[in-house]
């Protein structure tokens, strides 16, 4: 049985999206994206929300840029090689391939997708994850922690529901960033 994971960039106050601005820096360098992209090879399918995967489609001609460098056109790669399902009802047509569109997130869906893949899925987005982790689908949650404070937006976890998690692995980066990997109990 596959895992679902749950990853974003969040701030070090809890903030997967900032009311203002961004989330600070740390995870546009070499290392961490060489990191990221290593840690996430084998997902055999990504579930988006609408804005999540406007955001990163643009990992479908990624490797057209000039000068890509070789830990991009290695994401882009593997990102195309991957499964998308993307949960949105005013979305009408995806620009990618290997993806699909779902007008209504269905736990159940997810849980038979999960029984049946060989290879582990994500979920992206905090609205996605909220009702992924509200119906207790999700296995593990990997932060990559900023060293940036913003002081509101929408929470990397939703409120009102408690977790209880293992640790399982850390790392810190030379930017600064702090990546945390917790698994459910």
């Amino acid at each position: 049985m596959a895992k679902l994971i749950y990853s974003m960039i969040t701030s070090l106050d809890g903030y997967a999206e900032a009311a203002e601005g961004d989330l600070g820096t740390g995870a546009d360098d070499e290392e961490v994206h060489t990191f990221i992209g290593d840690t996430f090879r084998h997902v055999g399918t990504y579930l988006y929300g609408r804005r999540m995967y406007e955001t990163m489609v643009f990992w479908e001609t990624a490797h057209a840029e000039p000068d890509v460098p070789p830990h991009i056109l290695q994401y882009a790669r593997d990102w195309q090689a991957a499964e998308k399902i993307v949960y949105s009802t005013t979305l009408e047509s995806v620009s990618s391939a290997k993806t699909r569109i779902e007008r209504t997130f269905d736990p159940e869906a997810v849980r038979k997708l999960k029984a049946e893949s060989d290879h582990d899925l994500t979920v992206d987005g905090p609205n996605l994850a909220a009702q992924a982790i509200v119906a207790g689908l999700v296995d593990e949650y990997h932060l990559f922690i900023t060293t940036s404070v913003v002081g509101g937006g929408k929470r990397f976890f939703p409120g009102g529901v408690r977790l209880d998690l293992d640790l399982v692995e850390e790392r810190a980066f030379d930017s600064g960033l702090i990546y945390a990997r917790y698994r459910t109990r």
